[in-house]
Parts: structure tokens; C-alpha cells; sequence
């Protein structure tokens, strides 16, 4: 349904590498498709499969107001000829609160609004089995796609590399892509995640994340030992962001023509020019993973995007 072939390897010489010994490589996840952009289709085509194959009617997934999962599953359950349903965190909201949420309507999303306390309830039992009796019929995925399904779309996207890298950098929300990336790893690489949640507990949730999907306890321990996490980078917290930052993205942008976005990318490519200026001398091939997000993040800074997107 999306060509991922046009997610390419792409070196780029931005200046924060210069009188380093690193060599920078950028998985263009982000150019996949201008809606189910950059890891989203990676965790999504599976439980797409996983629907047709069930024959069942289509998806209820979960997200906030700038949520580009929600997008993404919009967009992929239109071309599928599927029903989607939106789960939408905040009961003042309404389709017309932002551009994401018209577009979600528009390709005919349900969207149903509920308060920040019953969102807070989405992983509960009580919660998914109201929404099964409510929505019979369709598939339930978690927020960001976080379940086996979407763990093992995502090792699609080192798979396709073919090289070996010394360090991979990906941005983490939900752990997913973390997970499925993590657990292809060669020996010899390191994965550094950088999640832009402020006090996430990235080990435990990529834990949790592997057990609830039923991957081995022992087997989970190996794979967590290649994990480095790089937590002072949410830059205040979820959405939030700063003028150093934006300032950040806007030379990257000019001197590799990459966008970034101030949600995800932007914090984890800020994170990897600090792990290089920090170490100089190391010789090293670095990987770093764009998982798109340039859509949600045209809403939260709206004035930024429309300078480069």
C-alpha cells in the first residue's frame, strides 16, 4: 500500500560533525507517505494485515489532539477500504479544534472525545472491553501502535539498511519502534533512545512493552543490554520545546535540507550532536532513524513548520 522503498539511507554533513570522527546516516522513514509518514506505517501494516485477515471491519486506536498515529491510521483504514475509530484524549475537543483532527474526519474517521481521566484508563481491561462491546467487530490497537504487531513492523527498518552501525539514535513515545529496532540489533551496535516525555521510565516501558507482547523475560535481558537512554533531552517536557531547539532545527534544515520536528526528531537529532561533541575522537558510523511526525508538528509549532514544510 505505501512504497517503502522510498525510505533511503541518506549521509548527511551537518556542521555539528565537523572536527569529529563520525560519519552520519539518516533512515529517511519520514518520506514513506506525506500522512502515514515515518514509522507509523511500519507499526500499522501488520495490524492492517492482521484485520483483513480476521475479516474483521477495521481499527479503534488512541491519541491526543496532535496525535500523528491517529493520522496515520486514518489514512491507512481509507486506502484499505477499513473503518477507523478514534480515540481522542480531552472531551472539550471537536473535529474543527486543529488541521489533524479535520483530516482525520475527513478520511472518515470516528473520532470520540473523552476526558484526560478516562484516557488515562486506555490500557485498563474495563477501558479496551467497553470499547469492544461498543465497536464489535473491529481490532483494538494500542496508542502509537504499541503491541507485537507494530514491534515487528518496525525491524523492517534496520532490516532494510543492510549495514551495521556502531549507534542507532531514535526518538521514543511509546517505545515501539525502540522495541522492534532494539530487538534486531547486531551485537556490535548500540541503541540510544531518547525519549521526549519528561521522568518516562524508558527501560521499564520497553520491558513492559516486550512482556505484554509476549516476547521471553531472558531474552528481553539480552536485547536491553545494547540499550543506552539519553533522558535530559524532552526539552520541558511532551510538545514542549524551546528557541534553542527551533534554532537547532532550522540550521540542520538549512545545511542537510531535512526537516525535523519540534516534537520527536528534533529532540533526538539535538541528542545526537551533543553525544558527538561530547565524543570527538571516537570513530564511529552513526544511524539516525526519522520517524516522521513533520504533520503533528506543523500544529504544535505551526509558525516553524511553515518555514520549511
Amino acid at each position: 500500500m505505501f512504497d517503502l522503498s522510498k525510505s533511503i539511507v541518506q549521509r548527511v554533513y551537518p556542521s555539528f560533525l565537523n572536527n569529529t570522527s563520525k560519519k552520519l546516516f539518516v533512515k529517511r522513514d519520514d518520506l514513506i507517505d506525506p500522512l502515514v509518514s515515518g514509522n507509523k506505517w511500519r507499526k500499522l501494516k501488520l495490524n492492517v494485515e492482521c484485520v483483513r485477515e480476521q475479516k474483521l471491519s477495521g481499527i479503534v486506536t488512541f491519541g491526543g489532539a496532535y496525535s500523528n498515529h491517529l493520522l496515520a491510521t486514518a489514512s491507512a483504514c481509507a486506502k484499505s477500504g477499513l473503518r477507523s475509530v478514534g480515540v481522542v484524549r480531552g472531551h472539550e475537543l471537536e473535529a474543527r479544534s486543529n488541521s489533524l483532527l479535520e483530516k482525520c474526519h475527513a478520511l472518515g474517521m470516528e473520532l470520540c472525545f473523552v476526558s484526560r481521566e478516562e484516557y488515562a484508563l486506555r490500557n485498563e481491561k474495563s477501558f479496551i472491553e467497553s470499547f469492544h462491546m461498543r465497536f464489535p467487530n473491529m481490532h483494538i490497537v494500542p496508542e502509537g501502535g504499541a503491541n507485537y504487531y507494530g514491534i515487528i513492523g518496525c525491524q523492517s527498518i534496520l532490516l532494510e539498511c543492510g549495514t551495521v552501525y556502531d549507534r542507532v539514535f531514535v526518538a521514543q513515545g511509546t517505545s515501539t519502534t525502540s522495541c522492534g529496532v532494539a530487538s534486531i540489533l547486531s551485537e556490535k551496535t548500540v541503541l540510544q533512545v531518547i525519549p521526549v516525555i519528561k521522568g518516562y521510565d524508558s527501560v521499564k516501558e520497553m520491558r513492559m512493552l516486550y512482556s505484554m507482547s509476549g516476547f521471553d523475560k531472558e531474552w528481553t535481558e539480552e536485547i536491553m543490554s545494547n540499550v543506552r537512554v539519553m533522558s535530559d533531552f524532552h526539552f520541558g517536557g511532551y510538545g514542549r520545546y524551546t528557541p534553542e531547539l527551533l534554532d537547532f532545527m532550522e540550521q540542520f534544515y538549512q545545511e542537510t535540507n531535512i526537516p525535523l520536528d519540534p516534537v520527536y526528531t528534533g529532540k533526538a537529532m539535538f541528542a545526537l550532536m551533543d553525544y558527538c561533541r561530547n565524543n570527538p575522537q571516537e570513530e564511529e558510523h552513526l544511524l539516525f532513524i526519522h520517524t516522521g511526525g513533520i504533520e503533528g508538528g506543523r500544529n504544535i509549532a505551526e509558525k516553524y513548520q511553515k518555514k520549511f514544510c
